[in-house]
């Protein structure tokens, strides 16, 4: 296998960008401070400090940010057992696998949430391997992520698509210099994703499926 299909897992195949949302807004209410939904959710995809210094600003009080992230995390933490995995999301990475594509992960999860998120998708058998937030130094929008994910797969650029919800995975995609697509199942509009550098946009991990070998998947081979 010399090609690589490198996958974000939140909003892109499992459907939980909305539960973060609400986690975070509740984690940031408890704190006492009011942010609004709709900014969350154009957060969401970054790692836990970059969102809070994304929303709070970079004057805000940072002895906070472990306290946030740990009251998200706990919040979080009760859906684990019943996080829903979009449409055809295990089905897509196995066809990949089957096509000779070393499908790789790549998110700003860890540990059990990232647990809980590979028994929704339930394609442990298609998943070489998992480039986690543990990983690297910096999340989404730096190439990081998806660089180490690269390396795992043993692959050069030129020859990986990277799948994602958010503008943040297709710019860290665009930094690797992958070729990118968005799924617009996160709720991120089309021309945000394409303007942030998708290639190709699909509505879910369904219709990426459905549109197999054409498309992106079918130009790297």
């Amino acid at each position: 296998m010399d090609r690589a299909a490198v996958f974000d897992v939140d909003g892109t195949l499992v459907d939980t960008n909305h539960l973060h949302v609400t986690t975070w807004w509740e984690a940031f209410r408890q704190a006492g401070h009011r942010v609004p939904m709709h900014a969350i959710h154009r957060s969401v995809g970054l790692g836990s400090t970059d969102l809070i210094a994304h929303l709070l600003g970079d004057d805000r009080d940072e002895d906070q940010d472990a306290r946030l992230s740990a009251a998200h995390t706990t919040l979080y933490a009760q859906y684990f057992d019943r996080l829903p995995a979009l449409a055809d999301a295990g089905r897509l990475l196995r066809r990949l696998h089957q096509d000779g594509w070393t499908v790789v992960l790549a998110t700003s999860a860890s540990g059990p949430e990232l647990s809980a998120l590979r028994r929704a998708i339930d394609a442990d058998d298609a998943i070489a391997a998992t480039a986690s937030a543990d990983d690297v130094e910096e999340g989404k929008p730096a190439p990081e992520p998806v660089e180490h994910a690269l390396e795992l797969a043993g692959v050069p650029a030129e020859r990986a698509v990277f799948v994602g919800d958010t503008v943040w995975d297709m710019r860290a995609g665009r930094r690797a210099g992958v070729r990118c697509v968005g799924v617009l199942c996160g709720g991120i509009p089309r021309d945000d994703l394409e303007g942030a550098g998708a290639h190709a946009v699909y509505d879910d991990p369904a219709h990426l499926l459905s549109s197999l070998p054409a498309g992106p998947f079918g130009g790297t081979g």
